[in-house]
């Protein structure tokens, strides 16, 4: 009786993947990944927009409370954080702490003398998802 070898035997086929499974598992995932990557990409912007707005919201709320409390509009977004109002100054769109910030008119201010802070708006001169500019926000 004869012992053969797997590896010679004719009959015994190897195991593994062919060249052609191959490139069908990998064009299924770059086909996957060609549908996810925009969705991903779309929901960061999103992310960042509704923090945008949520910064937006925080910081004019703070100026009025700040406003009612000191019968004084602030100067500045920085006499906000030392009276206690906030921690940090939020970060706009682009990362930083640079905002447009609204005037008060002098004539409409409470104490007629420093006129302050009324409203902040993002510097940012690019659009949003809605098509919207981030600085009319």
């Amino acid at each position: 009786m004869k012992f053969r070898s797997k590896a010679r035997d004719p009959k015994v086929r190897n195991r593994g993947f062919t060249l052609l499974e191959m490139v069908v598992v990998i064009s299924m995932i770059l086909i996957l990944l060609s549908i996810a990557l925009p969705m991903y990409n779309q929901s960061i912007i999103r992310a960042r927009e509704t923090t945008l707005k949520q910064n937006l919201a925080t910081l004019n709320k703070v100026i009025d409370q700040y406003t009612l409390d000191k019968q004084k509009a602030p100067q500045s977004l920085e006499d906000l954080v030392s009276a206690g109002y906030l921690k940090t100054i939020p970060k706009d769109i682009d990362g930083t702490t640079d905002w447009a910030l609204e005037q008060e008119d002098s004539l409409k201010s409470i104490d007629q003398t420093q006129p302050g802070i009324v409203g902040v708006h993002s510097k940012s001169d690019q659009t949003s998802s809605d098509g919207t500019a981030y600085s009319s926000w």
